[in-house]
């Protein structure tokens, strides 16, 4: 089949063109934790000046066993693994509830870099999640309280007026006039964690751990790129 001019015009555009920071082939010289591998990756992502490094893919699957994916802000990193948070009734809350496995997806452009975690979601307790909610800017916690998340909206100005009306009764301090969301906070609990680095040459360095079956402990290997 012929090109088209999308075709032509992707063909066109740059990738891993580096420079890229150096990574060691050897599983051994990795921390034993992917969390602690991450958290080095993130700083480093940070100090490079990338954009956003805290927003990730996080990937579910809907009731008809579709797969369903979207943009979120990565909120914490501990023992229990990496933490979203989500409004209760919309798709990325209610979706983990039928299908517990998920996937996370960090990509780092300007170095080279991605993470792939697989793992299962766990939602937290209440006081975490109020806390969460609490710590979230003014806007935020408008929009969250306003919206009707993921459901038809008819019109553009119906979500602008309910948006004015809470700001309204929260400057006021009439805040229990306003229906408070159900908001959670999960974690995926990662049983396998990936971290790939580009390079120019196409030879990716990709480094893998594997929770152990006996989950004391991880497993760390190399994968072919």
């Amino acid at each position: 089949m012929p090109d088209t001019p999308i075709k032509s015009t992707l063909r066109t555009l740059p990738v891993l063109t580096g420079p890229f920071p150096n990574t060691s082939s050897n599983p051994d010289e990795f921390p034993p934790t992917p969390q602690e591998t991450f958290q080095t990756w993130l700083s480093h992502a940070i100090s490079s000046q990338i954009p956003e490094p805290h927003t990730m893919t996080a990937s579910t699957t809907d009731e008809h066993n579709y797969p369903d994916a979207r943009v979120l802000i990565l909120k914490n990193l501990d023992e229990r693994g990496w933490h979203f948070a989500a409004k209760g009734g919309s798709p990325k809350a209610r979706q983990p509830h039928g299908n517990r496995n998920m996937a996370l997806t960090f990509y780092w452009p300007g170095v080279g870099r991605q993470v792939r975690v697989r793992g299962r979601v766990v939602v937290l307790g209440e006081e975490e999640c109020g806390e969460d909610f609490g710590e979230r800017s003014l806007g935020s916690r408008v929009s969250a309280m306003a919206s009707v998340q993921s459901r038809v909206l008819e019109d553009r100005e119906v979500l602008v007026r309910r948006a004015a009306e809470v700001e309204e009764a929260m400057a006021s301090g009439k805040e229990d006039e306003v229906s408070m969301p159900e908001w959670k906070v999960y974690a995926v609990d990662p049983v396998a964690v990936e971290f790939w680095q580009g390079s120019s040459d196409r030879l990716h360095q990709r480094l893998q751990y594997v929770r152990k079956a006996d989950c004391a402990g991880w497993v760390k290997e190399l994968l072919w790129p």
